[in-house]
């Protein structure tokens, strides 16, 4: 019988859940053991899931869960450099040579647990199968056009927070931008045809903001990109990984450019790949945007959970694009369970004999 433990997030910031109560109803009818960890903070309540079914554990206690339970969560797990015994599922970023990732492999590696990372979950065609990215275009745009708008000011765009739903995120942005006078700002967004790229011009477009959508065609040439710098806001919609092109270079920081925002969606700095090179840490709620340059000001905001800003949306989207990849964890070693286990073992590997 496979066991699923799904457990509280212990990120700051992160509300968001993996699974609801209907999808774990829908995997216990499927004989499945679902135990769920009592979270104050998850954007579904706890109560929701033990009527659906689910054993309720502490938050927190999911080293102790048996050793054939597979761990399910979201974002990073506690970094205590504890040797990681079980199975996980989540989202890991440990495959791009980020530092971090090295050590969550060699914590893997000493406990000889497993990890299926859900960025890699994918069809025979190399298709994600599940993904936040809508939402996290979405709220990236968002916090970019709070950006802009604090420039405006004379300022940095302050902390940011969850929403209980979009219109609130909408009603609070579209304030901010009037109150400046202006006329909305020109954006760019590159990686537009993806999940990504259309979160982030939809809620351009709901805001008025003039957009140009780029995708593969019109970056194919490999660069250099000017456009980019001719428009007042860039959202970055695509992925850090081989091959991919500069869109700003380091020398963008220069004056001489009407881009003043960036929005690093797909925000991995610490990857040699990544195609923004003008700023080299990610950002967070509290701090939403790094100041890259001055005269004119160069702001690049690049927070890593974007979609719990928008948790109650972005979980059930997210949800039920994944439950029917949870519903086969039965059958692990098949299908895209066993590419994103054979992903991991590649890595490893490579990573304990070097």
């Amino acid at each position: 019988m496979t066991h699923l433990w799904v457990r509280a997030e212990s990120r700051p910031n992160e509300d968001r859940v993996g699974i609801t109560p209907e999808g774990v109803a829908d995997l216990i009818a499927r004989g499945f053991t679902v135990t769920v960890e009592d979270s104050p903070r998850r954007v579904l309540p706890t109560d929701a899931y033990a009527r659906a079914g689910a054993a309720i554990a502490p938050e927190g206690s999911w080293p102790a869960a048996p050793d054939d339970a597979i761990v399910f969560g979201l974002k990073e797990l506690p970094d205590d450099g504890t040797p990681l015994r079980h199975r996980h599922v989540m989202f890991g970023h440990a495959f791009k040579g980020q530092p971090a990732g090295q050590a969550l492999l060699r914590r893997f590696a000493a406990g000889g647990g497993t990890l299926y990372d859900l960025e890699y979950l994918t069809d025979e065609e190399g298709r994600r199968l599940a993904a936040f990215g809508y939402w996290a275009g979405y709220a990236g745009a968002a916090v970019s056009l709070k950006a802009w708008a604090a420039q405006q000011r004379g300022g940095i765009c302050g902390p940011v927070r969850a929403y209980a739903d979009k219109d609130l995120l909408l009603d609070e942005l579209r304030a901010q931008l009037d109150a400046t006078g202006r006329a909305r700002p020109r954006a760019l967004v590159i990686g537009a045809k993806g999940r990504v790229g259309t979160g982030a011009a939809d809620l351009l477009v709901a805001m008025g903001a003039p957009v140009t959508r780029w995708d593969m065609a019109e970056t194919a040439h490999g660069g250099p990109f000017p456009e980019v710098l001719a428009h007042d806001i860039f959202v970055n919609a695509i992925l850090a990984q081989p091959g991919a092109p500069v869109f700003v270079p380091a020398t963008a920081a220069a004056p001489g450019r009407a881009l003043t925002v960036i929005g690093d969606v797909a925000c991995d700095p610490a990857s040699d790949f990544s195609p923004i090179k003008v700023y080299d840490r990610t950002t967070t709620w509290a701090r939403p945007v790094l100041r890259v340059a001055d005269r004119p000001p160069l702001d690049v905001m690049a927070i890593d959970n974007l979609p719990s800003m928008l948790p109650r949306e972005s979980s059930l989207d997210y949800a039920g694009q994944l439950l029917p990849v949870l519903a086969r964890l039965d059958r692990i070693e098949d299908g895209p369970w066993v590419r994103a286990g054979a992903l991991f073992q590649a890595h490893r590997d490579r990573l304990t004999q070097t």
